[in-house]
This record gives structure tokens, C-alpha cells and sequence, in this order.
């Protein structure tokens, strides 16, 4: 009898056990990346469940400490931290059916958890980010822009934890859209009166709102967003260039205007009187005039690109786009994106990997950005003293009357507009010279 009860007994230890190490393995931790960036880590747990946590910070020395009920980790945490500028290491321990992972910290640093729901290639996840505390400080100091440059802001699509779309042959869009843009600063660096500004310099993600106010706080002049496109079959192929809808630009200007006094630094040159003003109507105009001619300038950037791209690869859209894209909402700074091509089609995702397809397509995105602040240079810039601008001809004016108005001698302008005669026509149009 004493023998039966002891393997009864047995037994309930045995499936008492058995349904412990059940229900601690009803979650796991089968991943963990850590992305450092130049403000901030994002560190991501793929889970394979909803993730069930808890998290608290202690000081002296600093940790995050993150509780996973009924989880336990199946990865290495040894080399973790190795790259890493704020997390020292990585370390676990298990108890009463939860995992403790600590962060070791260098510093205090501001920290956002949160879960993140399946999404693409991804389960379910769990995100950290830890951002610098000297961040904002970072941001109120504003680049020095050099008298003349036209700041040029470069924006490499996605990053990080966030490859984007996934070619045939397991391409990266991250990885082709930062190879097209270091190829594209290198570019515009070496054109003179142009400067570049790379919004993202490596493999790490940035915020959509970080990248408008990172361009924002470089003083940048004009925005061009990298992207390859993808679609569910492999047959679409060509690029395209896309400009913001008027209706995302409007939504986002009457957001500011409601808080013109919190925002005015978002409504460009005329923010200091929008802000100001006590005239509601005159706010509006103002703001509205510097969407409009943001618009503007995106247009015809975007026209400009395209016709360069058409040199070099077949465009799937052959005018320029209008699109809802996060990235082109700033009504102030003027901004187009750029799809390189189908990085699902296979013979495309083979020409974006390669270093002269991207060389070529950095060199059309170059030419057509500058082509178009040749022809319509920003006061004040280099551009606006070199190269030629246009003048239509009126009823009543002259070859010498233009030559006076414009301080140039006929012969030149002859000489420069390929004129065998003194002759003009009404509706002619003449490339006069920039002086300044």
C-alpha cells in the first residue's frame, strides 16, 4: 500500500512538472536584434505569441528589467551588446515561471516599451527603444548653412528592424536604398553650390516625423526619398516619382495652423508672421503660399528626375505621382520619392544590386534635382549666378531693348540664343545670362 502511494505520489510529481514546464513554455523569445543609431537603440524580442510583460527601471548602477510570464529564451545573450553604444550586456534569469532579461545600461537613457503586432515577415514582437536625453538638445542646434548651398536632405527608405520589401532572391530594400543614396551625397557633395544631408547613414531605422524634423533642423532646402517598389507577381518593372497629394498637404497645413503658436517653425520663411499675426485670414494665406509653391517645387523636380531616369532604365510611370506617403507630408520643405525600380521583379532586384545600375540611377536623380534649381535657383543660392534664365518675349520689346534691360550687348545675346538676326518674335524665348 505504502509503495503504491509513493508512486501515486510520484506520478503527481512527475505531471505536476511536466505541466509547469507546459505552461512556462507556452511563450518564447526566438530572437533578439539590436539596432544602434546615431540618437537612439531600438532592441527587438521576436516572440512567438503575444508577448505578456512587465518592466521597470532601476539606478547605480543603471538597468531596464523586462518580465516575460510563462516565456522562456532561446537565445544566446552573450555577444549581444557588442556593437552597442548604450547597453553594456545582456543578462537572464528564470524564476517562478518568468524570464527576467536585464539591460545593463551605460547611462540613463529615456526608454519606450511596447508590443508590436504581426506584420510582412514578422510575428508578434516586443520593441525597446532607448533614446539619448541630450536628444533635444542635440536638435536645437541648427546646421550652419554656407551662403550659397542648396541643401539637399537624402532620406534612404526603411532601415533596421524594417527591411521593406524582399526581392526573389532575398534582396533588401534597405540595403539598396542606402547604397543609392551614399552614391547620390557623393554626387551632390562634388557639385558646387549643392550640399547633401543624409537623413539616415546606416542600417538603423528613424522615425517618420524624425526624418522631417531632422531635415527641418539641417536647414534643408529640398527633400528625395529612396525606395525600390514591389508588387505580389514579378511582371511590373520601371520606376517612378511621386509628389505628395494636395489633399495630405492641406490636412497637414490646417493641423498647423490650429497650433500656429506651438508650430510656427514648420511653416517655413513666413513662420515668425503666421505666428504672430492676429489675422486669421492673412495666417491662412501666408501658410497656403508656401504649400502651393512647395507643391511646386516638388512638381517640377519630380518632372525633371524622370526625364533623366528615362535615360537609363524604363519608368513605370512616366509623369509624376501623386501619393499619401508619411515621409512627403511637410508642407514646407518641397520633397519627392523616388521608386528605383521592382525589386520583385527578378531581372530588376538583379540590376538593383548592382554598383553601376545604382551609380546611374544616383546620377539621374543628381542631374534632374540640379537641372531644375538651375532653371529656377533659390535667392540667394550659388545656382542663382551661373548658368542662364529665361525671358519670354513681349509685343514691343527688342533685341537691343533687352540687351539694355539686361546689361548685356547684343552681339552676346545673338551669340548665346543661336540668332542669325536682329529679328524677335512675340512668344520667343531667350536664355539671358545670370549675374547675381
Amino acid at each position: 500500500m505504502a509503495s503504491f502511494r509513493t508512486l501515486s505520489l510520484l506520478l503527481v510529481v512527475v505531471f505536476t512538472n511536466l505541466f509547469s514546464i507546459s505552461s512556462f513554455a507556452a511563450n518564447s523569445i526566438d530572437g533578439i536584434r539590436v539596432w544602434p543609431a546615431p540618437e537612439n537603440t531600438r532592441i527587438v524580442f521576436d516572440v512567438k505569441q503575444k508577448p505578456n510583460y512587465k518592466y521597470f527601471t532601476l539606478s547605480n548602477p543603471e538597468r531596464l528589467v523586462i518580465d516575460f510570464t510563462d516565456t522562456k529564451n532561446t537565445v544566446s545573450l552573450k555577444n549581444l551588446a557588442d556593437n552597442d553604444p548604450r547597453v553594456k550586456r545582456f543578462r537572464s534569469s528564470v524564476s517562478k515561471g518568468k524570464t527576467r532579461l536585464v539591460l545593463e545600461l551605460n547611462q540613463s537613457y529615456q526608454s519606450t516599451v511596447f508590443p508590436l503586432a504581426p506584420a510582412g515577415q514578422y510575428g508578434h514582437r516586443l520593441v525597446i527603444d532607448l533614446y539619448d536625453k541630450a536628444r533635444s538638445v542635440k536638435s536645437s542646434v541648427k546646421t550652419v548653412k554656407k551662403a550659397g548651398d542648396i541643401i539637399i536632405g537624402v532620406v534612404a527608405g526603411h532601415g533596421g528592424e524594417d527591411p521593406g520589401s524582399i526581392g526573389g532572391k532575398g534582396t533588401y530594400e534597405k540595403h539598396v536604398t542606402l547604397a543609392i543614396a551614399k552614391k547620390l551625397q557623393k554626387l551632390i557633395d562634388k557639385e558646387k553650390g549643392m550640399r547633401a544631408v543624409m537623413i539616415r547613414t546606416g542600417d538603423y531605422y528613424v522615425n517618420l516625423n524624425r526624418r522631417t524634423s531632422l531635415a527641418r533642423e539641417k536647414n534643408v532646402d529640398f527633400l528625395v526619398s529612396i525606395h525600390a517598389d514591389a508588387f505580389h507577381t514579378p511582371q511590373p518593372s520601371g520606376g517612378s516619382v511621386w509628389v505628395v497629394t494636395k489633399k495630405r498637404a492641406e490636412s497637414e497645413l490646417a493641423r498647423w495652423l490650429v497650433n500656429r503658436e506651438k508650430k510656427s517653425e514648420l511653416l517655413g520663411g513666413g513662420g515668425g508672421v503666421i505666428k504672430n499675426t492676429s489675422d486669421s485670414h492673412l495666417a491662412l494665406a501666408l501658410a497656403d503660399m508656401s504649400k502651393e509653391h512647395s507643391l511646386g517645387v516638388s512638381f517640377g523636380v519630380a518632372n525633371n528626375v524622370i526625364k533623366e531616369m528615362k535615360k537609363i532604365t524604363k519608368m513605370h510611370k512616366k509623369t509624376p505621382q501623386n501619393g499619401n506617403f508619411a515621409v512627403l507630408k511637410s508642407s514646407d520643405i518641397p520633397s519627392i520619392l523616388v521608386e528605383t525600380g521592382f525589386i520583385s521583379n527578378h531581372q530588376e532586384e538583379k540590376n538593383l544590386t548592382w554598383p553601376k545600375h545604382q551609380q546611374r540611377l544616383a546620377s539621374a536623380i543628381h542631374v534632374g534635382i540640379k537641372n531644375y534649381f538651375l532653371a529656377y535657383p533659390l535667392q540667394g543660392s550659388y545656382f542663382a549666378s551661373v548658368g542662364y534664365k529665361k525671358h519670354k518675349v513681349r509685343s514691343g520689346e527688342s533685341l537691343s531693348v533687352l540687351a539694355k534691360r539686361y546689361n548685356i550687348s547684343m552681339s552676346k545675346l545673338k551669340s548665346i540664343n543661336n540668332l542669325k538676326s536682329n529679328s524677335l518674335r512675340i512668344g520667343q524665348t531667350l536664355k539671358i545670362p545670370r549675374t547675381g
